[in-house]
């Protein structure tokens, strides 16, 4: 009963008591209609491998053959409403360009690659942890395993900027955008919006801490630009804002098999902060679209929609504190304006085919 498309497996596995997990393990497989995707259990490895092709040949017989069907499990296509939201610019293609060698995508192969990127007090907390836990594996063990996402270069605001300046930064932001969608993504809006899912389900499903720093490098990009949602990229910008809010949706929602209080799919207390990255880039960005002057009725409605849902399931005021200043900047604020332009990718090297 898998629908047919993409979908992400992951797993992990537990000590006898089921007390204990280890790192979760997960890949994208595309399925196509009647095809069956054999993977079996390595006790050693404690991992699903694949299988030589005469064997997997006979797993994929005896799948046809309905001799496995009394310990299979139906696919819960309640679901699948919100998989397809989370995943509907997700393709083959994507899969390919994205996955790491081998196709797991797993937090314990992280620990060197996010070693060079920005971070905040969570996130080196959580790599600190990531680098001295007992599943941790050495790099030399597993060379470039990451994702091969497309390389964003970070951008850093600090105080002090002249109004000019800042219009200058602003329109490099645009600009830098245009140059990613050409070299990175041939032009593809749909490419983008793919590998921004890619990272997102990675990081909420997957648990990797590389593809959470992907999704907040593009959406970073995203919400700082001040002209193209109004210009050259409204229909981008469009889809962008209905991605975010159903991902947000879904990653806020409470899980209610953790106790009655439930908690947020995205586990962590700084999405709740007044002063994360997302509140200071959601709150500029909402009143650049509201008082714009002309600007796409679609594109309007969607960001009333996600500004209600982070005022709703946050409690986050969005409003901006001064309707004189312009784009406000706290004390210390890394959105403050300057840029700094990272060439080299933190991630996997290039993909090689034989």
């Amino acid at each position: 009963m898998i629908p047919p498309g993409v979908h992400f497996v992951f797993y992990s596995s537990s000590t006898r008591d089921g007390q204990e997990f280890s790192p979760i393990i997960g890949f994208f497989i595309d399925a196509g209609h009647s095809q069956v995707v054999v993977r079996v259990w390595d006790q050693q490895e404690e991992c699903l491998i694949r299988v030589p092709e005469e064997e997997e040949e006979r797993y994929t017989q005896a799948v046809r053959s309905l001799e496995f069907d009394k310990n299979l499990g139906p696919y819960d296509l309640s679901q699948y409403v919100d998989w397809k939201r989370l995943s509907n610019y997700i393709t083959k293609s994507t899969i390919e360009r994205l996955e790491p060698i081998g196709g797991e995508i797993t937090v314990t192969h992280e620990s060197g690659i996010v070693k060079n990127t920005c971070k905040s007090a969570v996130e080196k907390a959580l790599d600190e942890q990531l680098r001295n836990s007992k599943f941790s594996t050495p790099a030399e063990k597993h060379p470039k395993r990451g994702c091969y996402y497309t390389v964003i270069p970070r951008i850093i605001k600090r105080k002090g900027v002249e109004s000019q300046q800042l219009t200058s930064l602003n329109l490099m932001q645009t600009e830098l955008l245009e140059t990613i969608m050409v070299k990175g993504y041939g032009g593809s809006e749909e490419s983008l919006l793919g590998e921004l899912q890619f990272a997102f389900i990675a990081f909420l499903m997957g648990q990797s801490l590389e593809a959470f720093m992907q999704w907040k490098s593009l959406v970073s990009l995203l919400l700082g630009c001040t002209e193209a949602p109004f210009r050259t990229r409204s229909q981008l910008f469009t889809k962008f804002i209905k991605v975010i809010y159903y991902q947000l949706k879904y990653g806020l929602q409470k899980d209610r098999s953790v106790g009655e209080a439930g908690a947020s799919a995205l586990l962590d207390d700084s999405w709740f902060s007044s002063d994360s990255f997302l509140h200071c880039l959601c709150k500029d960005f909402f009143s650049l679209v509201e008082d714009a002057s002309i600007v796409d009725g679609d594109l309007l409605s969607w960001t009333r929609k996600l500004k209600e849902l982070l005022e709703n399931s946050l409690g986050w005021e969005l409003q901006p504190k001064s309707a004189v200043d312009g784009i406000y900047f706290e004390e210390d604020d890394e959105y403050a304006p300057v840029i700094e332009m990272l060439e080299e990718p933190s991630g996997g090297s290039e993909h090689m085919t034989a």
